[in-house]
């Protein structure tokens, strides 16, 4: 089965979700933004309605009909999509649970700051491979199995520590200016935000499911 029909079989709410915990990270002002992966433009058409855009793009492999709402839209792989008409073009671009999809995050991510303006800003959300439970699944039950959705989604090629996080956004000259625990969707975060809390972060990596990730171009 292809990855294309993998997503399909997803249940539709999977595209249409409002990330708002990506739009609290968005400056305020007349924006430019892609978002790649975005699904139906949810999240796209909410900056909008709240003045943080004024001009909304987005790519992905499935279409939606409210994906005509957006100022432009393109069917395809960001892999393999020519974005060199889009060079120092955009002042945001969002990457939702996008990277870890991919074949080559690292070159996509060089190829998406390309597009971005002096100063620009990626900002991205990416699961972390070594969230307790999921350590636990593999290292103490001895069972990397795939789900359907989570850490270990079988969509997900690609796995990152924060280590590696920061590596990828540094090898295309991104400067992390935020990494931060999400835990959207996440049925424990209420325990786990505030274990993190009382304990100054002390467990952080291990208690965070999801990064969000701010990192603007040099």
């Amino acid at each position: 089965m292809s990855i294309t029909n993998m997503y399909l079989d997803k249940e539709v709410k999977y595209f249409k979700e409002v990330r708002h915990d990506i739009i609290d990270i968005v400056p305020k002002g007349e924006n430019c933004i892609l978002e790649v992966g975005c699904g139906s433009g949810a999240t796209l058409l909410t900056l909008k309605e709240i003045g943080k855009a004024n001009f909304i793009m987005g790519i992905d492999i499935i279409e939606f009909e409210e994906q005509k709402k957006l100022d432009k839209f393109i069917m395809g792989d960001i892999e393999t999509i020519d974005v060199s008409n889009y060079q120092d073009y955009f002042d945001v671009i969002i990457c939702a649970d996008v990277l870890e999809h991919l074949k080559d995050p690292w070159e996509t991510t060089k190829k998406l700051a390309n597009c971005l303006k002096p100063d620009g800003i990626l900002v991205a959300s990416i699961p972390n491979i070594r969230e307790i439970s999921t350590i636990y699944k593999i290292v103490v039950k001895g069972d990397f199995k795939y789900e359907d959705s989570g850490i270990l989604d079988k969509t997900h090629l690609r796995f990152f520590c924060k280590k590696n996080v920061l590596q990828l956004f540094k090898n295309a000259d991104l400067e992390v200016e935020q990494i931060k625990p999400s835990f959207l969707f996440w049925e424990a975060r209420g325990k786990r935000y505030w274990v993190n809390k009382l304990t100054f972060n002390f467990f952080h990596e291990f208690f965070t499911p999801q990064f969000l990730v701010v990192a603007r171009k040099k």
